[in-house]
C-alpha cells in the first residue's frame, strides 16, 4: 500500500460521497480538483482548498480543463437513483455510461497513473436470502443503473488496460451519512429520518423483509483511498459494512429515536431493486486492508441531527 499520488481528480466532488472523500485527500496532502455540474451536488459541500471546475462528464472540455495534471481519478459523479432508471434509462445511459467512456478517453490521453470507477451493488443478480455477497456473485443487473454501471466496470478495465493506467472499480453498497441531499428515490435512511421528524411514517415499499448493508461514508471513504495507495489493477470490490439489516428493522430503530410508537406504512414494491444485498468484504479486507469503523445504530443520531437541520 504504498502508491504515491500528488494530484487528483474527484468527479461529482460537490455530491455526497465526492466532497467526503475530496476532504480526505486534501487531509491526506493531495491536491484536488473538483468537477460538478450541481445538479444534485452543492457548492457548500466543496472542501475550502479543492479547485473547482463547474462542468458535466459529458462535456469533453470541460472534463479536460479538470483533469490536466491529474495522476489519479476518481470517478463518482453519475445519476444515482435505481428507480427512476427504469423509466430514464436513456437519460441513465447518458450520464452513466456515456459521461464514464469521456472520462476514460480523457484519462488515456492524459498523464493519469489510475482510476478509480464507483460502481455500485445494483450489478448483481438477486439473492434468494440475506446471505453477503462475494465479487464472484452472478452480475445480472434487474435496473437500467445496474446494467450501465456493470458496464463502465468492464470499459474501465479494458480502456486502462489498452492505454497504460490502473483502474479498479468499488461496488458501494447502501451509504448513509451527512451531507446525504434528500430526492425521493435514493437514501432511505435520509429518506426515513425526514419523514419521522416532520412526523409523517416511514413507506416501505414492499414487505420490508428485504435485506440491505448500510455502510457510512466515512468508511466507504476509507476504502476508497485505499483503493488508491493499493497496487491492484483490474480488480473490483465489494465496499459495504458486511451486516445485513431489513428496512423493516431499520424503519423501527429510527422511529424508536423520533417517534417511539409511530409504524410505518407500506407500499406497492418498486421494480428494478434487489430483495437482498449485503456484501462479502473479505477481499477488500485482504488486498486493501479495510475494516469498516461504523455501525448503523452507532450513528444514527449523527445523521438525525445532521436532517434535523435542514429539514
Amino acid at each position: 500500500m504504498a502508491a504515491i499520488h500528488r494530484r487528483a481528480l474527484v468527479t461529482g466532488g460537490a455530491g455526497f460521497i465526492g466532497s467526503h472523500l475530496a476532504q480526505r485527500l486534501l487531509d491526506e496532502g493531495l491536491q484536488v480538483v473538483v468537477l460538478d455540474n450541481l445538479s444534485v451536488g452543492k457548492r457548500e459541500n466543496l472542501p475550502r482548498r479543492a479547485e473547482f471546475v463547474l462542468g458535466d462528464v459529458a462535456d469533453a472540455a470541460a472534463v479536460s480543463r479538470a483533469i490536466s495534471g491529474a495522476d489519479v481519478v476518481f470517478h463518482l459523479a453519475a445519476r444515482v437513483s435505481i428507480r427512476a432508471s427504469v423509466v430514464g434509462y436513456y437519460e441513465d445511459a447518458q450520464t452513466n455510461l456515456m459521461g464514464t467512456l469521456n472520462v476514460l478517453q480523457l484519462c488515456a490521453a492524459q498523464s493519469v497513473k489510475k482510476f478509480v470507477y464507483a460502481s455500485s451493488m445494483a450489478v448483481y443478480a438477486d439473492a434468494l436470502r440475506p446471505d453477503p455477497l462475494p465479487e464472484t456473485h452472478p452480475t445480472v443487473p434487474v435496473s437500467p443503473y445496474g446494467v450501465a454501471k456493470l458496464a463502465c466496470e468492464r470499459y474501465s478495465m479494458l480502456i486502462a488496460g489498452q492505454s497504460g493506467f490502473q483502474a479498479v472499480a468499488l461496488r458501494y453498497f447502501n451509504t448513509y451519512g451527512p451531507r446525504q441531499t434528500y430526492t425521493p428515490y435514493v437514501g432511505v435512511v435520509t429518506i426515513f429520518v425526514r419523514r419521522l421528524l416532520q412526523g409523517e411514517p416511514p413507506v416501505i415499499f414492499g414487505d420490508g423483509a428485504q435485506c440491505r448493508d448500510f455502510v457510512h461514508v466515512d468508511d466507504v471513504v476509507d476504502c476508497t483511498y485505499r483503493a488508491m495507495l493499493c497496487h491492484v489493477h483490474g480488480e473490483v470490490f465489494n465496499v459495504g459494512s458486511g451486516i445485513g439489516t431489513t428496512v423493516n428493522e431499520l424503519a423501527a430503530l429510527l422511529a424508536a429515536r423520533l417517534r417511539p410508537g409511530m409504524l410505518p406504512a407500506y407500499a406497492e414494491q418498486h421494480p428494478g431493486e434487489l430483495r437482498n444485498s449485503i456484501a462479502d468484504i473479505t477481499k477488500a479486507r485482504t488486498l486493501l486492508e479495510f475494516e469498516p469503523r461504523f455501525r448503523l445504530e452507532d450513528k444514527v443520531d449523527d445523521i438525525i441531527a445532521w436532517n434535523r437541520g435542514t429539514v
